[in-house]
């Protein structure tokens, strides 16, 4: 089950820079805003708690997909870049294992623990 959700995720990310394409965008250019998203996480500057709203809120799918139906509909070409972008990211994200956070820290996420784990 990872393996296809990997590759559904995979599709995803593909689809987001095919579309920067359509849309008439250079081909560096979805790279080079790709990991602007994990700007968020300099909540966890603060504390756990405000790091994973932060981290959660630019890494949720239903935000990315709005800021896409939002810059479509209203022919706002920097907002439909951003939700691309953001979509992309997190299709990149969930295919490395990096899901959503709790509010416990940065390791724990929907996805299950990520980092080094230690032995006791």
């Amino acid at each position: 089950m990872k393996l296809l959700l990997k590759l559904e995720y995979a599709a995803v990310f593909a689809a987001c820079y095919v579309a920067t394409l359509s849309f008439g965008y250079v081909w560096w250019l979805f790279f080079a805003l790709l990991l602007l998203p994990d700007v968020s996480m300099v909540g966890y500057a603060v504390n756990n708690k405000w790091g994973a709203i932060l981290y959660n809120l630019f890494h949720h799918q239903g935000v990315a997909v709005l800021a896409i139906g939002i810059g479509w509909f209203n022919a706002q070409q920097t907002v439909l870049l951003t939700g691309i972008i953001l979509l992309g990211h997190i299709a990149m994200d969930r295919m490395l294992g990096y899901g959503l956070k709790y509010m416990t820290g940065f390791q724990d996420t929907h996805l299950g623990k990520i980092g080094k784990t230690t032995k006791n």
